[in-house]
C-alpha cells in the first residue's frame, strides 16, 4: 500500500474507531409490547422487560431488493437503518459497492454518513471473490488475495469483521483442508489490522455445522470464526445447484448453530415468514436464542429478513420486534 494512502486510511480509520468506541447499541423491548405468550415463559402487559443479552444490528441483505432495483443506494443504508428502524449497528454486503473497496473518496463519504447518523459499522459480507476451499492452490490463493482489499476497507470503515465463504469443489475432507489453509492465510493478513475473518453457513459443506466447526479447529486462530445463520442449512439442492433449486437435504438448524457458536463473532437472525402472533414460522426463536445464550454470546445479532410475503420494510420491523420480545424472555 502506498505510504500516502496508508497515512490517509490511518487518519480516517482512527476517526471510525473512536466513534465505534463511543457507541453502546444496547436494545430494549418496548414496555407497551405484550410479548409472546407461552406456557413456560408468560409475559404480562405493562411489566418492564429486561435488557437483551445481545445487540441488534441490521444486515444489508434485508434490503437487497431495493438495492438491486436501484430504489436506494448503498450510501443511504446507514441513515435508513437508524432513522427508519432505530438500529445503530450495520452489516454491509460487498455486492452493493463491489468496485469501491479501494475508492478513498467513496469510503470517506460512507463513513461520514455513518458518523452523521450515529451509526456503527460492524462487518462486510464478502461474496464473489473466489473459492477459498478450492483444492487448486492457485485458485484459493487468488481468492485469499482478493479479500485483502475488503480487510483494508473494513479497517477504514471501523468494522471489526469481514464475512467470507469457504466454497470449493471436491470431497468434504479436501475442501475442509483447503478452506482451513486459506482462512489461516487470510486470518494472518487480517490480524495485522485487528480484523476478524468469519465464515457463514451458506450452503453445501458450510451448512453442515460439524464440518464448519472442524474447519475452525484446523485453523485455530482467535480472529477466525463463524457467523451462524438461523436459516442457511440446506446442504444439498436438486441438480447440485448452489442456490435457488429445491432443498433435498437439510441440516438440523439448532444443532448446527450450537456447533458453530463456540467460534461465533456475530449471529444472523434469518426470517422468512411469520404467523399471526409475529412468530417466525420456520425457526423457533425461543429455542434458537436459548442455544445462542447458552454459548455465552453477547455480541451483535443481525436482522436478515429474506421473505417474499411481506415487504422488506415490514419484514425488518417484524424481525426486530420478534428479537426484542423473545430476547427479553431469556434470562
Amino acid at each position: 500500500m502506498p505510504s500516502n494512502r496508508r497515512h490517509f486510511l490511518k487518519q480516517l480509520g482512527g476517526l471510525a474507531a473512536g466513534f465505534g468506541a463511543a457507541s453502546t447499541g444496547l436494545s430494549f423491548i418496548n414496555p407497551s409490547n405484550k410479548g409472546i405468550q407461552t406456557e413456560d415463559h408468560p409475559i404480562e402487559p405493562g411489566i418492564a422487560p429486561a435488557p437483551l443479552f445481545f445487540t441488534i444490528s441490521l444486515a444489508q441483505w434485508s434490503l437487497h431488493k431495493k438495492l438491486f432495483a436501484k430504489e436506494m443506494d448503498n450510501l443511504d443504508f446507514p441513515a435508513m437503518a437508524k432513522n427508519t428502524y432505530g438500529i445503530s449497528v450495520v452489516e454491509y454486503v460487498n455486492q452493493f459497492f463491489k468496485d469501491k473497496a479501494k475508492d478513498e473518496k467513496y469510503l470517506a463519504e460512507l463513513l461520514k454518513r455513518c458518523n452523521d447518523n450515529g451509526v456503527k459499522n460492524h462487518l462486510i459480507m464478502c461474496d464473489g471473490e473466489g473459492e477459498m476451499g478450492s483444492p487448486d492452490a492457485k485458485v484459493r490463493n487468488e481468492a485469499v488475495e482478493n479479500h485483502y482489499k475488503w480487510v483494508d476497507a473494513a479497517k477504514y470503515l471501523g468494522c471489526i469483521t469481514i464475512r467470507v465463504n469457504a466454497f470449493g469443489q471436491g470431497s468434504a475432507e479436501e475442501v475442509a483442508k483447503s478452506a482451513a489453509e486459506s482462512l489461516s492465510k487470510l486470518g494472518e493478513y487480517a490480524g495485522k489490522s485487528g480484523i476478524n475473518v468469519i465464515v457463514e453457513n451458506h450452503g453445501g459443506y458450510t451448512s453442515n455445522g460439524e464440518w464448519l466447526a472442524g474447519v475452525m479447529k484446523k485453523v485455530g486462530r482467535k480472529n477466525v470464526g463463524t457467523l451462524p445463520d438461523f436459516g442457511n442449512f440446506c446442504i444439498k439442492r436438486e441438480g447440485g445447484a448452489q442456490w435457488g433449486a429445491k432443498c433435498i437435504e437439510e441440516y438440523d438448524r439448532y444443532k448446527g448453530v450450537g456447533e458453530m457458536m463456540p467460534y461465533a463473532k456475530g449471529v444472523s437472525a434469518k426470517t422468512h415468514d411469520f404467523d399471526d402472533q409475529g412468530n417466525c414460522i420456520e425457526t423457533d426463536y425461543l429455542k434458537m436464542l436459548k442455544v445462542v445464550k447458552a454459548a455465552g454470546f453477547s455480541g451483535y445479532m443481525g436482522i436478515e429478513y429474506e421473505g417474499d410475503k411481506l415487504s422488506e420494510d415490514e419484514g425488518i420491523k417484524k424481525t426486530k420486534a420478534l428479537l426484542e420480545r423473545v430476547g427479553s424472555m431469556i434470562k
